[in-house]
Order: C-alpha cells, then sequence, then structure tokens
C-alpha cells in the first residue's frame, strides 16, 4: 500500500460537489453571454446589457427603452468595467490554480466562490436599473412590456423586438 504525501489529501465529497455545482454555474453563465455576443455582434452598451444576462427581458422592451436601459447602464458604467476587470483577472488566477501542482481546492473554491459574489451584484444591479425602468412606465408601455415578454417566452418575436417597430 503506497503512503500518501504529506500535506495531500483526497478533497471531501462535499467540497467536489460543491466545485462541481460552482463550475457549473460559471460555464452556464459564460454560455449565456457567449450566446449573446455571437447572436447580437460586439459592441460595448449591447455587452453592458448582455453582461446581466436578461435575455428575454430585454428583448421585450421597446428600442427606446433599450436606449434607456444602457443610459443607465452608463450612468453606472465605473462599476460594471471594473467588474469585467476582475472577471478576468479572475480568470488568470483560476487557469494558474486548475495548472498548479498540487492543486489547492481550498484556493479553487475561493476564486469560484468570489466570481459567484461579482455575478450576483451584477445581477443585482441589472435587475436594480429594470426595475426603475418598469417603475417609470406608463399602464399601456408596461401592458405592452408584459405582453411582449409572454411573447417571447412563447418563443415569438415582436416587431419591435426584431427591431421593425418603434
Amino acid at each position: 500500500m503506497a503512503d500518501k504525501a504529506v500535506g495531500q489529501t483526497k478533497p471531501g465529497r462535499g467540497l467536489r460537489i460543491a466545485l462541481g455545482l460552482s463550475l457549473a454555474l460559471n460555464l452556464a453563465v459564460v454560455g449565456v453571454v457567449a450566446g449573446a455576443m455571437m447572436r447580437d455582434g460586439p459592441g460595448m452598451r449591447a455587452a453592458m446589457v448582455r453582461d446581466l444576462g436578461f435575455g428575454p427581458y430585454t428583448q421585450a422592451l421597446t428600442a427606446d427603452n433599450r436606449k434607456a436601459l444602457r443610459r443607465a447602464l452608463f450612468d453606472r458604467a465605473p462599476e460594471m468595467r471594473e467588474a469585467r476587470q476582475s472577471r478576468r483577472e479572475d480568470m488568470q488566477r483560476l487557469l494558474t490554480q486548475l495548472r498548479a501542482e498540487p492543486f489547492d481546492a481550498a484556493a479553487f473554491a475561493q476564486t469560484m466562490a468570489e466570481q459567484e459574489a461579482r455575478m450576483l451584484r451584477q445581477l443585482q444591479l441589472g435587475q436594480e436599473v429594470l426595475q426603475e425602468l418598469v417603475l417609470a412606465m406608463s399602464p399601456e408601455d408596461r401592458r405592452g412590456f408584459a405582453d411582449r415578454l409572454e411573447a417571447g417566452l412563447r418563443g415569438e418575436r415582436s416587431k419591435e423586438a426584431r427591431g421593425q417597430g418603434d
């Protein structure tokens, strides 16, 4: 029977499950953002909205509402730029951790937790901006938004969502 090297222990099952779930969540977010980028093309303004992953909501907004949403995000742009830079730094640190020998599972888990916290803050920021936009809508505009949102969830796209209206 081979002796284990000192300091090398096998991570517990719970930690492995937590790491797997965290990795899956991060990959899902990256997939949503990458898919939106491929669909909509490059551009800082569009990237800020896509970073928040509000696909059906964003698509249900009128062109003027999307512009207002982008303006509101630009008002908070420094925070968004800082988060984007931090994500890049986190990914570099994560890649270094993944390649390290011995592998430091605790450091890897910490980096993943920091990424999750940052994504949660961005999601909260996007929700705040979207809520402010909806609160400023007239009752008719809110009903129209609800109708377009419902149609989008059914897989239909309105003329406005296709860029042919408003």
